[in-house]
């Protein structure tokens, strides 16, 4: 795990190469799950490592005009949308191939 000042020093924190590395590795899940009253809430999980996932999810939410949260390491939206998902993250910089659904 590299921190913050090695970043620095190797240059990458105003280029953005190390938050492009970092999204490129993960392996991502989405799934839905059908909670209280029969609601649906699509989740996302598998992030690791520096990636901040309340921007993430800010922007999800924003994209996909939905409510939801970002908790340890994953992402709660609000209704199901699996199919919409995956263009999306794929847009903010992660690897279509290691993106799975249920």
């Amino acid at each position: 795990m590299v921190d913050k000042k090695e970043k620095v020093l190797f240059g990458t924190e105003d280029l953005g190469v190390w938050d492009s590395i970092v999204k490129e590795q993960q392996t991502i899940t989405v799934r839905t799950e059908r909670r209280r009253f029969g609601k649906d809430v699509t989740i996302i999980e598998g992030f690791t490592g520096d990636i901040d996932i309340k921007s993430i999810a800010s922007k999800l939410k924003a994209s996909l005009a939905c409510g939801g949260t970002a908790k340890n390491n994953y992402i709660e939206l609000q209704g199901n949308h699996k199919d919409k998902v995956v263009p999306l993250l794929v847009e903010l910089g992660f690897n279509k191939e290691q993106i799975y659904v249920d």
